[in-house]
Parts: C-alpha cells; structure tokens; sequence
C-alpha cells in the first residue's frame, strides 16, 4: 500500500469514527456486521443517519451523493414527496389488512398497461421471491425441470440462481445440494452459438433466463441483435424466455427492457422501482402461464398441476401506495429519460477526467447506470470493446480485485460520494449538474490516491 493509500484509509476513519464504532457493535450480533453482502466494505461501512433526495448523511454528520440508489430501488431519488404522501395517507388506514384491497387492483393494472409481456401479475416481497415463483411457474406450465441461465447474470439469492452469478466460475456455494446442479444449465453469456446447441441438446429445458441489460445491469452489457436472436430460438424451441426486470423494468424505459429493445418476453421478473423504494416484488408474463396458479373447479388439476402461492407482505397497502405512486411518475413524466441524461453526461465527464489524467480506466454503461473498470492489467481494452462484447464477462465482472474496489469506495467516500462496489453507481431523477460536477472533482481526487 501506497503513502497516498495509506493516507486515504486514514482520512476515512478520521472522518467517520460513529461509523467505525456502530460497526464494532454490528459485528456482535450480523455475520460480518452488515445485515446484506453488498454493504460489506474495508475497514467498515458507513451507517447513515438520513436520506433526501439524491444525497444522504451519515451518523457522524457526513453528506454523500448517493449512487447506490437503494441498491436500484430509488430512481426517484429518496422520499420523493409525492411518494411519501401516499405512503403517509396509508399509514393512517392500516399497514396490513390480510385481505384483498383496491390499491393492490390499482397497482397490477398499471402494471399491465406499462409492461409489454404483463397479462396478469403475482405480487411478491422481494425480487429474489419473484425469481424463485418464476421459475416454478415456467417449469409448472411447460412440464419440463430444467432452466438454462447464462453465466455472471443475477437473479436473486436463491439455491438455484446463487452459483455462477460472479465472475466465470460455476461452482456450487456452500449449503447447496448437488442435486439443485442439475436442474440449471448455464451458458457463457451473449453466445447465441452455445444457447442453441445448448437447447439442441437438452430438451427438458423449461426456459431461458435473461438480464436483458446484461449482468448486474450491463456490468457485462447484452445488446438489442442478441435479445432479438434469442427470442426468436426460443420460439422455435417452444422454449419460455423469462426476463430478470428487477434493476431494468422502469429503468431503461417505462416499460422497461422490453420496450426499450421492442423484445417481448413470456415472463418477467420485478421489483426495487416498482414498489417506490418500499419492499416488493411481483411475476408478470402472459395469462395462460400465469394461469397455472389459478385454482379450478378441477380438483385433480389443482392437486398435480397448479403452483400455490403464499406471501404474508405481498401486496401489502403500504408498498402498494408507494409503488403506485411512484410507477405514475413514471408513466406520466420524465424522469426516466432525467436519469438517463444525467447517466450519460456523468460517464462523459468521469472518462474525461481519465484521458486527462493519462490512465487506462473506463466508465461506461448505457442507461441510468455507470461502471468504472479499473484495468488492473493493463489490458488492451478500450469503449467499444466493453460495449460489443470483445471482453470476456469474467474481466468484468468479477475481475478486479476486492481491495482495490474497497479503495475505490473509500476513497470516494471521503471526498462525499457514495458508490455501490460493481464499482460504480445507479443515477436517479434527481441527480443534479451540480451533483455531477462534485462527483468528477470527487472522482480526480480518488484517482489521485
């Protein structure tokens, strides 16, 4: 480590001893003292005390620019007030009414009338949720056990999805039985080659599952041509393709990937902007596949055939209210083509301040989105390489070394600017010139270090 390493590392803790302190005490009672992988960061994460707008602060009075965006969640920056309102409203009604309401019927019809492949919807409480009914459903209506993903892709935290979904590896996590192994097949990804001799191949295959921006929102970037090719060999194959919409959906385009590629899937997974920032998720797709989980007057068929769903929060009045709100906004106004200009001229600036400086590193991505590769080795790497595929996802994604992402990260949080570790960062509505402006000097001072 560097004097100037040394010296950044040291400002931090100079900068957030409340942090540190709460941290000791997390360690005593959360695994590695964070309640999510994601927030895990050397020496220690900060602990935020408050939120507005696309800024927060944390317990020891130190304000941010924040790019973690509630891990995707918050497009409209925090506690945007038209959400907040509906969500006070609702408070004053019940939080819980363990029944069917209106707002949920509201929700799910907007819902329909944004999302290309949404028929009919299930709510859930979570995206991983919305990925584990997904694929029951797709195996359910299709007959078939099998799923085909594609290496470095996310879709939740479950057994079925929690290998292969960092770097190139494909190994089995501790606490997985074997035996989940043999109901995935996993592809390089963006090869339509190994796609179609994989479905060659193989012909219990239920569905093909896709983050349609490419992995972790376009750390590994997918493009339209492919999304297109795909859809077609899975028609031809009787195949169901299933998008994973939880970062994308709302995102890239009101409607989502779908409407921004004009590539419609069968299903889809959603979740983060669609419940406003609140905890929800929901399984979307054509209405005779969402039908497997209807009850029938055929009680044979709903014993051997159907999917039952349970979910004690799904749907529950106060994600409602904030999702509802906050999917007008998204109908009704800009902000998502805000977000996507303010996206593009931060990754403008940041490469700037790069060639500037005369390094080898990177920022790029294609919506609301940016992704600093940092180019550890040098490689002979430039824009339109990352953008055309001509990388292999395992240098991206998953190929710099953790110390140096947690430099990276720190390094920014004491000049205010708070990253989540791909490294790089989620951009809202509200981010403003201003906020760019200070992120590029935050940024040059990183390099800097």
């Amino acid at each position: 480590m560097t004097a100037q390493e040394k010296l950044s590392a040291q400002d931090y803790q100079i900068k957030t001893p409340r942090s540190q302190e709460l941290y000791q005490r997390a360690r005593e009672v959360f695994p590695s003292g964070v309640t999510h992988d994601t927030r895990y960061l050397q020496p220690y994460p900060i602990s935020i005390a408050r939120a507005q707008g696309g800024r927060k602060w944390d317990v020891d009075g130190n304000e941010y620019i924040d790019y973690f965006g509630g891990h995707g969640a918050l497009l409209l920056g925090h506690n945007h007030p038209v959400v907040v309102e509906a969500v006070r409203e609702q408070l004053e009604k019940g939080t819980h009414y363990g029944g069917s309401h209106e707002l949920e019927l509201q929700w799910a019809e907007l819902i329909v009338k944004m999302v290309p492949c949404a028929e009919k919807v299930r709510f859930t409480s979570s995206g991983t949720e919305a990925s584990l009914l997904g694929m029951r459903v797709a195996r359910a209506f299709t007959g078939k056990n099998k799923i085909l993903r594609f290496e470095g892709h996310f879709h939740g935290w479950h057994d079925q999805v929690a290998f292969g979904s960092v770097g190139g590896g494909g190994a089995l996590p501790a606490g997985i039985p074997p035996e989940v192994e043999q109901s995935i097949v996993l592809c390089p990804p963006n090869d339509l080659d190994q796609v179609a001799e994989a479905l060659a191949n193989h012909d219990d295959i239920a569905a093909v599952l896709i983050e349609p921006t490419g992995a972790t929102f376009g750390h590994v970037p997918t493009g339209g041509e492919f999304l297109v090719q795909l859809r077609k060999l899975t028609e031809e194959r009787g195949v169901l393709l299933i998008f994973d919409e939880v970062i994308s959906g709302f995102r890239v385009a009101p409607g989502g990937a779908q409407e921004y590629f004009g590539v419609q899937s069968d299903l889809a997974f959603l979740a983060k902007i669609l419940a406003g920032g609140y905890p929800g998720g929901a399984l979307v797709g054509r209405a005779e596949i969402m039908d497997v989980m209807g009850l029938t007057s055929d009680p044979q068929w709903n014993a051997e055939r159907r999917v039952s769903h349970y979910g004690t929060f799904n749907a529950n009045p106060i994600s409602a209210s904030a999702g509802l709100a906050a999917l007008q906004l998204v109908a009704t106004t800009d902000v998502v083509q805000r977000a996507k200009r303010s996206g593009a001229l931060l990754r403008a600036a940041l490469n700037q301040v790069i060639k500037e400086a005369g390094l080898n590193w990177i920022v790029y991505g294609e919506f609301s989105d940016f992704h600093i590769f940092a180019n550890h080795e040098d490689r002979d790497i430039d824009l339109e390489d990352i953008r055309n595929g001509r990388v292999h996802h395992a240098v991206l994604k998953g190929g710099t070394p953790t110390p140096l992402i947690h430099e990276i990260r720190t390094a920014l949080l004491v000049q205010g600017v708070d990253t989540v570790p791909w490294p790089g960062g989620l951009v809202s509505a509200v981010h403003s010139e201003e906020d760019i402006a200070q992120t590029v000097e935050a940024f040059k001072a990183m390099l800097e270090a």
